[in-house]
């Protein structure tokens, strides 16, 4: 049965229902890339026409035919290279252009690098390299083979007869050629520039290299846990420590025209430890932390030895003053003023600033110990009215006492006086003045 028929038992039109243009749905146009030439069918659809990584080679160039007057040919020729000493006979393909061979030498000789060995003769040696750890034999034995294998001392060490170490083969062969070099140079200033002679090798240095590599080898991996939080918190100390050295430098650079040096005789600021003891402790607090916090200051400055005593002066004033207020230091200077003393001395030496420093914070703790006296003065007073003022009642009783309002009666209560023990008070005293009166009820028309 057919697709027909079956639309006629079910009753369906038989022409196909048409969607309308909204409900079509429009599909995407594929971009057809088209394969290039030079590259297989299924080769291309395995990149899935992404770009290759690499830049390939031009077709037109593989396919491009050689110019009409050249005629190219590869033979089996032998070659020469300079790279070796020997009779030794190679070949290689070459290519004959119109069929003249090339006459170059071999294009990778250019690369054969060796190692210039000096030589030494036998009255050299004598004079020069005599070692009694080291005969002739052995030395020359080093010397061939070290021309052989181009310094390669794991290999020499390897084909030497001799046990000895690496580490003692590369000092031997370097402690000959730093003599050579010195014995024929014509002065010491030709050759002290000679990557030999200035930084020559030092073998102790060498094992401990070597052990250290060893270590760091070996080690597990906790072992590299370890080490790599004491690098970081090494990492981080030396941070720190640099944060503050700029922080000190910026400070010093402030000041950078003051400066203090007591061996110099420049003024000092610091006071007797037995001046300080004959003062209050608390009168004398605020300086004295004052001075603390500056003597870094003052240690920093005291690499300048040329400075303005009266500068200088004027910043260890400041320094000692500033744990106080502004009203405290224009007090200060006002006593000064009253006393007669200048608030910069005229001849501004040593001992003069000393005593000038300690007559300011003489009047700093006067100036202290009268505030503290009139604070406890005047706390006194306040305690004396405390006193004079009657004692207040904690214990309060309430008793009812009937009230009407509005034809209705009701009880209010009532307060009552405490009973007093002291015989002096009185139970009519009036009370305070302080205390509001109470309003009038109704009931009490």
């Amino acid at each position: 049965m057919g697709g027909t028929d079956a639309k006629d038992i079910l009753g369906l039109p038989k022409t196909p229902l048409s969607l309308s243009h909204h409900e079509k749905k429009s599909r995407p146009q594929k971009e057809s890339h088209r394969k290039p030439d030079g590259i297989s069918r299924e080769v291309y659809a395995l990149t899935g026409g992404v770009a290759p990584l690499m830049p390939s080679i031009d077709v037109t160039h593989l396919k491009r035919p050689p110019p009409p007057h050249e005629k190219v040919a590869w033979q089996w020729l032998p070659i020469k290279s300079s790279a070796r000493k020997d009779d030794l006979q190679l070949y290689h393909w070459v290519r004959v252009v119109n069929g003249v061979p090339p006459t170059a030498d071999y294009s990778f000789a250019k690369y054969n690098k060796s190692v210039d060995i000096l030589n030494y003769t036998d009255d050299e040696y004598e004079t020069h390299l005599t070692d009694p750890l080291w005969t002739k034999e052995e030395t020359d034995q080093l010397f061939e083979l070290c021309q052989t294998f181009d310094l390669r001392f794991t290999v020499i060490a390897d084909r030497f007869p001799l046990p000895r170490t690496v580490e003692e083969l590369k000092d031997r062969y370097y402690t000959v050629t730093r003599a050579l070099l010195r014995a024929r140079a014509q002065s010491p200033a030709d050759v002290a520039n000679h990557p030999l002679l200035k930084e020559p090798y030092d073998i102790s240095r060498d094992r401990e290299r070597k052990r250290a590599l060893s270590m760091v080898l070996s080690q597990s991996r906790h072992q590299e846990k370890k080490d790599a939080e004491i690098l970081a918190e090494a990492k981080r100390i030396s941070e720190m420590r640099l944060a503050a050295r700029r922080a000190a430098d910026i400070d010093v650079s402030g000041n950078e025209n003051v400066g203090l040096d007591k061996a110099d005789g420049g003024p000092g600021c610091s006071v007797s430890p037995s001046s300080n003891s004959q003062l209050p402790a608390t009168a004398v607090a605020p300086s004295t932390l004052t001075m603390a916090d500056y003597a870094s200051t003052l240690a920093s400055l005291r690499m300048l030895h040329v400075y303005l005593r009266t500068y200088g002066l004027e910043q260890m004033v400041q320094a000692a003053s500033s744990a106080v207020g502004l009203r405290t230091i224009k007090r200060v200077e006002q006593t000064l003023q009253d006393l007669g003393v200048n608030l910069k001395p005229k001849v501004p030496t040593k001992t003069v600033c000393d005593e000038h420093l300690e007559l300011r914070k003489e009047i700093l703790t006067l100036l202290n110990l009268q505030k503290q006296y009139k604070e406890s003065e005047g706390s006194a007073q306040r305690e004396g009215s405390y006193a004079a003022m009657p004692d207040t009642p904690k214990d309060r009783v309430f008793a009812s006492e009937p009230f009407s309002f509005g034809g209705i009666s009701a009880e209010r209560p009532i307060k009552k006086e405490p009973k007093r023990k002291g015989p002096g008070r009185q139970a009519d005293t009036p009370s305070p003045a302080h205390k509001r009166p109470r309003k009038l009820k109704a009931s009490d028309l």
